[in-house]
């Protein structure tokens, strides 16, 4: 936890390349599993231009349905339809025509030996470390920054399906900065940025007014600027 000084944490939208990816991969993984509970799923997904990359490797029991190509595809555009990228955003990116590469090969024997015990017990396919921890500075337990990040995000997600539809696109990207004082509480906000995809002749002016009235001010009740009775440092 920090004690002093500033600390920024980074959230996207459903729209953002990084998370669109995230979601065709769950896509795949949800797809996997309605066929096999015990399926193994290792698939990772690049967004580029009008083509999407799905890559890696999964094991099926021998009874289960296949999870074919055409399964595949399927559920990928219905992710890329449900995010919002139509031909009606003129954004470069359709979901009825993007290119789908389907790249997804059954588990190496290798790992499998590695994994599997005649004991029916399961070893570890990859190592990692993860750690965190509950904080009191928000109700959600989270850390100031990061929790109002996400409320911007679904705040944009909001607007853009209401009165910023036409106006706002399905990519954006928030940051928030929180000044924290000697004792570990935040103490104020001091930066605000929220970015966002939007209709190519809407003027800044107009964009810029928009994101702070309705997304940055409002976003989660009384605002970020509005937590805990903060004062506002930045824009």
């Amino acid at each position: 936890m920090i004690q002093q000084g500033m600390f920024t944490s980074e959230a996207v939208s459903r729209g953002h390349p990084d998370k669109l990816c995230d979601q065709i991969s769950d896509a795949i993984l949800d797809a996997a599993l309605d066929r096999d509970p015990g399926a193994r799923v290792a698939v990772e997904t690049l967004v580029k231009d009008q083509r999407v990359v799905l890559a890696g490797e999964l094991t099926l029991s021998r009874r289960a349905r296949p999870l074919t190509a055409g399964l595949c595809a399927r559920a990928v555009r219905g992710v890329i339809r449900d995010v919002g990228y139509t031909k009606a955003l003129h954004v470069g990116f359709d979901y009825r025509d993007c290119a789908i590469d389907h790249r997804i090969g059954r588990q190496s024997a290798d790992i499998a030996r590695g994994v599997d015990a005649p004991d029916g017990a399961l070893g570890a396919g990859d190592q990692g470390l993860i750690f965190g921890y509950a904080c009191d500075e928000t109700r959600h337990l989270m850390p100031a920054p990061i929790h109002y990040a996400h409320a911007l995000m679904r705040r944009h997600e909001q607007e853009r399906r209401g009165e910023g539809r036409g106006l706002l696109r399905p990519d954006a990207k928030s940051q928030v900065t929180f000044r924290y004082n000697g004792w570990g509480r935040p103490a104020a906000v001091d930066t605000v940025v929220l970015s966002t995809q939007h209709r190519k002749d809407a003027s800044q002016r107009a964009l810029q007014a928009f994101v702070l009235e309705r997304i940055i001010r409002l976003a989660y009740g009384g605002g970020v600027i509005a937590y805990l009775g903060l004062r506002e440092h930045g824009s």
